[in-house]
């Protein structure tokens, strides 16, 4: 397998050209083939380009998993613009950080979320705003049948010359306005996501063209042993903020020219008939996913039999739910393991060798390089024995957008190469096959979510009835781990309630990342200078779990 081009959007045009009628995109019914999805991305990228939005400037994309969002990705690619994708869940508190921190000047939005890019505008670098919806791209029979039965939310746009339709944007697009499509530089950003920070402030992972490229050819090939290049159809499960859902959105548009399905969000049994409909041969979806889907008390009334590639990543599987799997559907669950920094996978479960070792992430892939490590002394282990995963290859992040404190802490220089810090403790086998074993007591994994303690427990130390909070993962089968916050409340404060603290923090972080518990408690644990002993409290939590 090689790539179509040495470019993504040059990549995307080979893609055009040798699958025209192809549908490309799937949604909500629409079939938009290969030629219509340039034609598309050439007249948005033409308004952007008319609206002043260039090379190397910034553009965050505040969407769902819509086609307007693979349109205006793959416009930002034609222009050498960098596409910074956000949940469309976070709220004002979020995106005023990220808009500052990343320095964009134009935001792509839902109206239903509208109103808090409206907030922060004054308190930002935003220039423009560009608002669509989920139905913009439908039949106009299908959005009339939308309004009729008020099925889609949506949001009022406001006039200003500082907002924009990106259907007007689309139609007003003229392709001979752009000027002629050329490489930049092999190490230019082409997408930045936004991770958790160990000091409480969401980290930018600037990542390259060339990697991005490398991942996607490497994430395709994983299931090229049962789905050969051309045949894929791909039920998109994760979002497109997240680096799974890049890496399963984007590569089979890219390196194989096939089919992705989208889903505006994931609703099962929506999920289980466009499986069925459309006969996708691959998901790759975290493993609360398949636990849910095998839960699930209609699945039984589904045809899954054209599937042949699952995956999952994003946290640890548990393997009875890959037991169930295989048992249930007659297919494996085929493992990966990674991170934004890694622009996805370290490791896959490559198709071609067979069902994979249980308890495994997959093999390390090809191209990378790791060490495992001593976490405290960053010494290298003896053969066969667990330590902290180190990973690097060719084209690798070196560094986190304005964050020079945390590059310092994740990124070290070995031998003149940068190598990422884990911080995650694994093994690997003499076939490279990688073992999870334990993760950073500081990122709690929920749904496939990497949530940073420290976030949580800044915006909790920001209530003024609070005088210190412990966050840590609690373990549920269900999710992964749920969010525990320990909370001290100063000495002269009375009548303050969980459910007051809930709020506090639903008005100010994403959904996902709100505590499910609030512990009330006098004290909390320290160390001897004082650090927060969050260890402590998550053995004492996994203690009341195995009881």
């Amino acid at each position: 397998m090689e790539l179509l081009a040495d470019t993504i959007y040059g990549s995307f045009e080979e893609a055009v050209k040798r699958n025209p009628n192809k549908p490309a995109l799937i949604y909500l019914g629409e079939n938009y083939p290969y030629f219509l999805l340039k034609e598309l991305v050439l007249q948005f990228a033409a308004s952007l380009h008319c609206l002043g939005i260039g090379e190397d400037d910034r553009v965050i994309l505040n969407l769902y998993n819509l086609p307007q969002t693979i349109i205006a990705w793959l416009a930002l690619q034609r222009l050498g613009v960098i596409p910074i994708l956000v949940a469309p869940v976070y709220t004002a508190y979020d995106l005023k950080y990220l808009a500052k921190d990343s320095g964009a000047e134009t935001i792509l939005c839902m109206d239903s979320n509208l109103r808090y890019v409206v907030e922060v505008l004054p308190e930002t670098p935003l220039k423009r705003v560009i608002v669509t919806n989920m139905i913009d791209l439908v039949s106009w029979w299908k959005r009339l049948i939308s309004k009729g039965f008020n099925r889609v939310p949506k949001g009022k746009i406001p006039f200003g010359k500082d907002f924009f339709s990106f259907n007007k944007l689309l139609k007003e697009g003229h392709p001979s306005s752009l000027p002629p499509f050329q490489k930049r530089g092999e190490g230019r950003t082409a997408l930045m996501l936004y991770t958790g920070g160990t000091t409480g402030f969401p980290k930018g992972v600037p990542l390259s063209e060339n990697f991005f490229l490398i991942r996607a050819l490497e994430w395709r090939g994983a299931s090229e042993g049962v789905t050969p290049l051309g045949e894929c159809i791909t039920v998109l499960s994760a979002p497109l903020y997240h680096i799974i859902g890049e890496m399963d959105g984007i590569s089979p548009l890219i390196v194989g020219g096939e089919t992705v399905i989208l889903l505006p969000r994931v609703v099962l049994d929506a999920m289980f008939d466009h499986i069925q409909r459309y006969r996708a041969t691959n998901i790759f979806a975290v493993p609360a996913m398949y636990r849910m889907i095998l839960e699930h008390d209609r699945v039984d009334y589904y045809d899954f039999s054209s599937l042949r590639y699952c995956g999952t990543g994003g946290d640890a599987m548990p393997v009875e739910v890959g037991n169930r799997w295989l048992k249930r559907f007659k297919i494996p669950l085929y493992q990966g393991y990674g991170a934004t920094e890694l622009c996805g996978a370290i490791s896959l479960s490559y198709a071609r060798d067979g069902i994979p070792l249980e308890g495994s992430a997959g093999k390390i892939v090809p191209t990378d390089r790791f060490k495992l490590v001593d976490p405290e002394t960053l010494k290298e282990v003896p053969p066969g024995e667990p330590g902290e995963l180190l990973g690097t290859c060719d084209h690798a992040v070196k560094a986190y957008w304005n964050k020079a404190e945390e590059t310092e802490e994740c990124f070290l220089n070995i031998g003149g190469e940068i190598w990422y810090r884990t911080k995650d403790i694994v093994r690997v086998d003499e076939d490279r096959w990688l073992f999870f074993m334990d993760r950073s007591v500081d990122m709690i994994k929920h749904k496939g979510y990497r949530i940073a303690a420290a976030e949580v427990e800044r915006v909790l130390q920001a209530h003024h009835a609070v005088l210190a909070a412990c966050v840590v993962g609690v373990p549920d089968a269900s999710v992964g781990e749920r969010i525990k916050a320990f909370v001290v409340l100063k000495t002269d404060v009375r009548g303050v309630s969980s459910y007051e603290l809930m709020k506090w923090c639903r008005d100010r972080l994403a959904s996902y990342k709100v505590p499910t518990y609030i512990e009330f408690r006098d004290m909390l644990p320290k160390s001897k200078v004082g650090k927060m002993l969050r260890r402590e409290m998550r053995e004492e939590e996994r203690r009341k779990v195995s009881e």
